[in-house]
């Protein structure tokens, strides 16, 4: 054999190497692609067919949604509600991871703990949380009755669903900026207020463009975790005219599986487009840095 193929003490050169770790990495690949196919690519694609089909003789499951004010109306709720959850768990978690970062204190680790000790929780126990808070027998019906004569009672609405929805998506953001934080450049902070910049300034210029990527690309994760969450709606009341609750009663009390189909996969192209917008934000965040 020649050189280019066996080295001088009679081992593989890396030429002879590469097709092996092709193979071998393909083996390797294989148990994963199999789960993938069986497990996910099936019934996407059963799915996608699924919504397609014509419910006794009538309109396909993607029309009665597209053409539907009903469904639309939802999808719409559904985005402005995952929307505004977005931008306040942004707000607010952007703020204390940062600070949480920065400072040491005593207590901090206890501190964070509890800040995060919310992901523990699945949906339903969010759910329950927000009306032990808001519902008609919570703490604020009992303050609002002391202070204003009648009972404030808002966790079977909206607003108490954007406050679930905050439960777990704070913690998300404290715990992406507090790691993103890690990384940003000090020096560029200390140039800048050398330079004459104030504190609001630096932090316009200097921090919030070194944490753009981390954001959005967690601004994306509680956007898309807000518009399939069904645990925590539907502990709340099934009369939410969100999407994933419309899915769960077209599913069950109607049995039109074709609808129910159709609003899932326009629900997962919708959250799809976001994530592949801010994956691409994300990407020329950090080209421009």
């Amino acid at each position: 054999m020649t050189a280019s193929v066996i080295t001088a003490r009679g081992l593989p050169s890396a030429q002879a190497t590469v097709p092996r770790l092709r193979l071998t990495a393909a083996w390797a690949l294989a148990p994963a692609a199999a789960v993938l196919f069986a497990f996910w690519l099936l019934p996407l694609a059963h799915l996608i067919v699924l919504g397609g089909q014509h419910r006794d003789g009538g309109e396909s499951g993607y029309w009665q949604v597209l053409s539907s004010a009903q469904y639309l109306g939802s999808l719409a709720q559904t985005c402005l509600l995952a929307l505004a959850t977005t931008l306040a768990a942004l707000l607010l978690g952007g703020i204390s991871g940062f600070f949480l970062s920065r400072q040491r204190f005593f207590g901090r680790s206890l501190l964070v703990a509890l800040l995060t000790f919310p992901l523990a929780f699945p949906g339903v126990v969010v759910g329950f949380l927000v009306i032990l808070l808001a519902g008609r027998q919570g703490l604020f019906a009992s303050l609002g009755l002391e202070l204003a004569g009648e009972r404030w009672i808002f966790a079977y609405s909206l607003m108490g669903l954007c406050l679930g929805y905050l439960y777990f998506s704070i913690p998300r953001v404290i715990l992406t900026v507090m790691a993103a934080c890690e990384s940003l450049d000090r020096n560029l902070e200390e140039a800048a207020h050398s330079l004459g910049a104030g504190h609001w300034r630096v932090i316009c210029d200097v921090i919030v463009p070194g944490l753009a990527p981390a954001l959005v690309s967690c601004g994306a994760i509680c956007f898309a975790t807000s518009m399939g969450a069904f645990g925590t709606a539907f502990t709340l009341g099934t009369r939410l005219n969100v999407t994933p609750v419309a899915i769960y009663n077209v599913f069950t009390n109607y049995a039109n599986f074709a609808v129910a189909a159709a609003l899932s996969v326009v629900l997962g192209a919708l959250t799809w487009a976001v994530l592949l917008l801010a994956r691409r934000l994300a990407k020329n965040s950090r080209t421009v840095l």
